[in-house]
């Protein structure tokens, strides 16, 4: 059992959960991180490989945190896949990715993680969404949808969760120079920094810091809540 705080980030092999698994260890946390590759273990993580849409693979990841840890604090539901395709040109088998990745996925760990929080009476959820969702991105149909459900989500679980003591919020990005956005072409990441009112790409310590307002013992009266960065608003 932990007396530390206990953090879960899913998508922590690379990009923005890295840096998340980085900052937290950093300050003390307990983390552990789940992806569909291995990653290397170090003090203060352990990473789980599974698929975040895999029920069972889940129940038996929950079920480890509950016997080795005996709680969990918070959870970050980080991993997500993109299409950035014309809806004419997105195949059922992206469909079918992108929102076993970011819907199914952010969905079975909220209520997984639900279930060993209310123990305790208090915990932390925070989704990712992105900007595409209030920017209308086309390009992005699919991909938008599926973070646009992430929000309805993030909302609907505030309400059902308050009563266990549970915060349910949302950040969602601009894009950061991670992997996701490796393949977009730079014409269409400058059109996308045009819609923002703060046109710059986003950093990991501009995520970090709403990660941080939202976990402050101080933001306890906050939830249900969807933050866009770069100035775009919901």
């Amino acid at each position: 059992m932990s007396s530390q705080n206990v953090m879960l980030i899913t998508g922590s092999r690379k990009g923005i959960g890295r840096r998340l698994v980085e900052y937290y260890t950093g300050k003390g946390w307990q983390v552990v991180g789940c992806s569909r590759k291995s990653a290397e273990d170090f003090k203060g993580y352990r990473h789980i490989c599974l698929d975040v849409s895999d029920e069972k693979a889940v129940k038996d990841l929950f079920a480890m945190i509950r016997k080795e840890y005996g709680r969990l604090d918070v959870l970050v539901n980080n991993a997500g896949v993109a299409s950035m395709n014309h809806s004419l040109l997105t195949s059922m088998e992206t469909v079918q990715k992108v929102l076993n990745t970011n819907v199914v996925g952010t969905f079975l760990f909220c209520r997984e993680a639900a279930k060993l929080m209310k123990k305790h009476k208090t915990g932390r959820i925070v989704n990712f969404s992105t900007v595409a969702v209030p920017l209308k991105l086309q390009g992005e149909a699919i991909y938008a949808s599926s973070k646009a459900a992430v929000v309805s989500l993030t909302q609907v679980l505030a309400g059902e969760f308050a009563e266990y003591g549970i915060t349910v919020n949302a950040i969602g990005p601009t894009p950061v120079k991670t992997d996701l956005i490796n393949a977009v072409p730079d014409e269409k990441i400058a059109d996308l920094l045009k819609q923002q009112i703060i046109g710059r790409l986003g950093t990991f310590d501009d995520i970090i810091n709403v990660m941080d307002f939202f976990l402050n013992p101080a933001s306890g009266f906050i939830t249900g809540q969807v933050i866009y960065l770069g100035g775009v608003s919901g």
